[in-house]
Order: C-alpha cells, then sequence, then structure tokens
C-alpha cells in the first residue's frame, strides 16, 4: 500500500469517533434520514438475497440516473445492490431501480468491513468518479473484480491524481474494466499511465425517458393552443432574458406561451416579480396558462410534461456561470435545445448534440433572444433538430446491455 493510502486509513481512523456527530448534522438539515443512519455505518438494514449478487454505486442522483439502465440489465440476470449517497438519490431508486437499496458506508474501516461482510458482493461498479480508498482496498482484499463504468476524470482531478503515482496504480489499476464516458476522459485517463482504456459513450444517453403526466399536459395544451417554448432549470440572472424574449416573441406568436421551469423552486416569488406586464400563472397553485403568457412552473419532477409539449427549450445554468444542466432528457423526448456558453459540466452531451444538429449554443443573452426568434418561426427547423437529438439517443440504447455482459462474463 502506498504512504499517501496509508496515511489516508490512518486519518479515517481517527476521524471516526467524530462521524456520528457528522452525520446526526447532515440529518438536522434534511442531508441524511435518520432512521437509515446505521446504514452509513455499514449496519445493514435489509437481508442479502441468496444467489450472487452485483453490488452498483452510484454517488448522487445523476449518477443514479445512469445506472438505472445498467441495474435493469444485470437484473435480469443476477441480484443488484445499489449504494447512494444521497436522499433525492435514495428516493429515485426505490421509485424506478430494480434492486436492493442501502446508503454507501462511510469510508472508514469499520464501517466497510461490516458492509462487505454482509453483503459479500461477487462483483463490484462504480460509476463515473466518486472512488474510496478504503472501500477499493477492502474489496481488492477479498478479490472481488471490480469495474468503473462511465468513467470521467476533470483537468482538475487529473492534476491532484498525478501527485499519487503509487496510489494512481493500487486505485485505478485494479479496475478489471474501466470503460470512460467520453474520448476526453479516456485520454485523461490514459494520462496517468493507465493502459486498455476505451470511450464506450456515456449512459447518460441511455436513461429512461423522464415520466409523463398525460392528462396534465392535455390541459395545458387544451388551455393554450401554442406555439410553446420552455426555459428549463434556471438560475438567478436567466429569467429576465427569457422573460424579454418572450415579450420580443408575443410581437410575431401572439399566443406563444413560456414555461419557466427554476432550478429551484424556492425562487418562484422571486421569478414572478420580474413579469411585469404579462400574464403570469404558476403551477403550484393549480393555475392555468393563458395564450401569450407565462407559465411558471415552480414544482418539481415534472420536466417529462414541459419537453413533450415544448418543441423547443432553453437550457439553464448556461447564461450564468453554473456549467449547465442535464440536456440528454430534452434530446431523448425529441425537444430541440437551445444553451448559452457556460456548459462545462455538460461538455459531452452538448458536444455530442450540436455534432448532429439537435443543438444550438449562443454567446449572450442579446444572442439567445436573436436565436429563440429565428427557430421559433422555423417550425420544420425544430421537428428536425428533435429528431436529430432523439436518434442519437436511440443509438446509445444498447450500451446497457454490452457493459451488462462484462461484468457477468468476468464474475466467479
Amino acid at each position: 500500500m502506498s504512504l499517501s493510502l496509508k496515511l489516508y486509513r490512518l486519518a479515517t481512523s481517527l476521524a471516526a469517533p467524530a462521524l456520528p456527530w457528522w452525520l446526526n448534522r447532515r440529518a438536522a438539515i434534511g442531508k441524511e434520514i435518520p432512521a437509515r443512519l446505521p446504514e452509513r455505518h455499514g449496519i445493514p438494514s435489509r437481508p442479502r438475497p441468496d444467489g450472487k449478487l452485483i453490488w452498483v454505486h452510484a454517488a448522487s442522483l445523476g449518477e443514479t440516473m445512469s445506472a438505472l439502465p445498467l441495474i435493469a440489465s444485470l437484473a435480469r440476470h443476477t441480484g443488484v445492490l445499489l449504494t447512494t449517497g444521497t436522499v433525492t438519490s435514495a428516493q429515485l431508486a426505490a421509485e424506478r431501480a430494480a434492486a436492493i437499496h442501502q446508503f454507501v458506508p462511510l469510508d472508514v474501516p469499520r464501517a466497510v468491513t461490516r458492509f462487505l461482510d454482509h453483503w459479500r458482493p461477487d462483483a463490484a461498479i462504480f460509476l463515473e468518479s466518486e472512488l474510496w480508498p478504503n472501500l477499493l482496498t477492502a474489496i481488492d482484499a477479498r478479490g472481488t473484480p471490480r469495474f468503473l463504468f462511465n468513467a470521467r476524470l476533470s483537468p482538475r482531478s487529473a492534476a491532484r491524481w498525478r501527485r499519487f503515482p503509487r496510489a494512481i496504480r493500487q486505485v485505478f489499476g485494479g479496475f478489471a474494466m474501466i470503460a470512460a464516458q467520453s474520448p476526453r476522459d479516456a485520454t485523461r485517463l490514459r494520462g496517468l499511465g493507465l493502459r486498455d482504456i476505451e470511450s464506450w459513450g456515456n449512459l447518460k444517453f441511455a436513461t429512461p425517458d423522464l415520466p409523463d403526466d398525460e392528462a396534465a399536459r392535455a390541459a395545458l395544451a387544451k388551455a393554450c393552443p401554442g406555439p410553446w417554448l420552455l426555459a428549463a432549470s434556471t438560475h438567478a440572472g436567466e429569467d429576465i432574458p427569457v422573460i424579454e424574449a418572450h415579450r420580443a416573441l408575443r410581437v410575431l406568436h401572439p399566443s406563444i406561451t413560456t414555461i419557466i421551469v427554476p432550478r429551484h423552486p424556492h425562487r418562484a416569488d422571486a421569478v414572478a416579480s420580474l413579469a411585469r406586464g404579462v400574464p403570469l400563472a404558476r403551477r403550484s397553485r393549480g393555475e392555468l396558462p393563458v395564450p401569450g403568457g407565462l407559465y411558471l412552473a415552480d414544482t418539481i419532477g415534472e420536466l417529462g410534461i414541459f419537453y413533450r409539449l415544448c418543441p423547443l427549450a432553453f437550457i439553464g445554468g448556461t447564461l450564468v456561470p453554473i456549467g449547465g444542466h442535464n440536456m440528454i432528457e430534452a434530446a431523448q423526448l425529441g425537444c430541440a435545445t437551445i444553451v448559452g456558453p457556460h456548459y462545462e459540466n455538460q461538455f459531452e452531451a452538448m458536444t455530442t448534440l450540436h455534432s448532429v444538429g439537435a443543438l444550438v449554443d449562443v454567446a449572450d443573452f442579446m444572442e439567445l433572444e436573436a436565436t429563440l426568434i429565428r427557430l421559433m418561426s422555423n417550425t420544420a427547423r425544430l421537428a428536425v433538430m428533435g429528431s436529430a437529438g432523439k436518434r442519437i439517443c436511440e443509438g446509445f440504447a444498447d450500451l446497457p446491455d454490452r457493459l451488462a455482459r462484462r461484468v457477468l462474463e468476468a464474475m466467479p
């Protein structure tokens, strides 16, 4: 074991007595589920099923979404255990994952040992980039094959890892297979001295479509004839440009209805205050929009309705320096997308969708308005963009099965 990993193991052991206090603090602010805190100490809340068991770890909500199709593929052949680290990912797992869910244990030796003694996984799969050294070391000691899928490595993380070459060999070299989510990530991983790294594609393109509510969608379509425009996951600083673009669009399309979905619903009052002189309805109050008005969708979990209703969506977090949000969800449902210049957290999705003509990027607020006006007046182009996005996503449909096959073949 490298010196850096030995020091990490010592530090986590020394920190262990303070961790219950830390977890209780997190539970007090809603970041942990109090009744399930024992799971974080490696104490199971469910029995281990008989037979083979594959363990999949997905850090939070985004990784859990990516894991769903892979879990579905694995579950056709064997039992699956899914661990995550956030409350929202646990809720998603309960609703949609064909797996037993547990919270991932804290990366301290005692919790890790309890966890592995109980679950005894026959293989372990880690998604993206959350790697816990004590957990990986313990897995290797038991001879359990481990895999890293949808692997990604940022330039900052790559630079950090290069300072610990011996730790790189132990942490990354122990994987039976590393499948990078993009050619850029594969190149960075090879830059750490790793071999046999291939780009398999991003599992997010194979995730299930967002859920729909046909009755709710029909009610909206009945209230407003369209056209419809969506601003999804907006942040402060993006709502005014969207509202101003809506005002300009009403000159050409008097009945246009623009849906604004704030990334954080608690901003709803602030967004509503910006809509001076434009009719505004709020979904949280059960209101329906009027033609030519704004519809403030200050709710959670309904983007699937709006992507199906609207031919074009602006993806928020891209006009302000947030880094962007999920663009693939819109493309899967045939919705053309437009983004600003700040898409660094979604770079691979953006470039993939842009390369097939499913997405348009703009430099600033003024270009956003001009582009929205141009696209909303060209229904034929919107249809082509939507079809291109849907088609590229469908091309990844077999990725979960191909990855699952590699794991099943390697199991003892």
